[in-house]
């Protein structure tokens, strides 16, 4: 279940809620009761290694595997 964002615009307390997403958009009351709250846009991080080409087994590159051609 995605997670999701607010702000009071009472007290200004930023919250978040577990929720289905087709419940993104109901309304939503900050932790201390108010019901006047904002859903906030977040970033999703995606971690990971970074790929580059792939090197073929023997290593090298090129048509003879890295050498020099003649």
């Amino acid at each position: 279940m995605p997670t999701y964002a607010y702000r009071c615009r009472e007290c200004t307390e930023t919250f978040e809620l577990l929720r289905p997403m087709s419940e993104s958009s109901a309304p939503a009351s900050c932790p201390e009761g108010h019901t006047d709250t904002v859903k906030l846009l977040t970033t999703v991080a995606l971690t990971g290694a970074a790929s580059g080409p792939a090197v073929p087994a023997g290593g090298g590159g090129g048509c003879c595997g890295g050498g020099c051609c003649g």
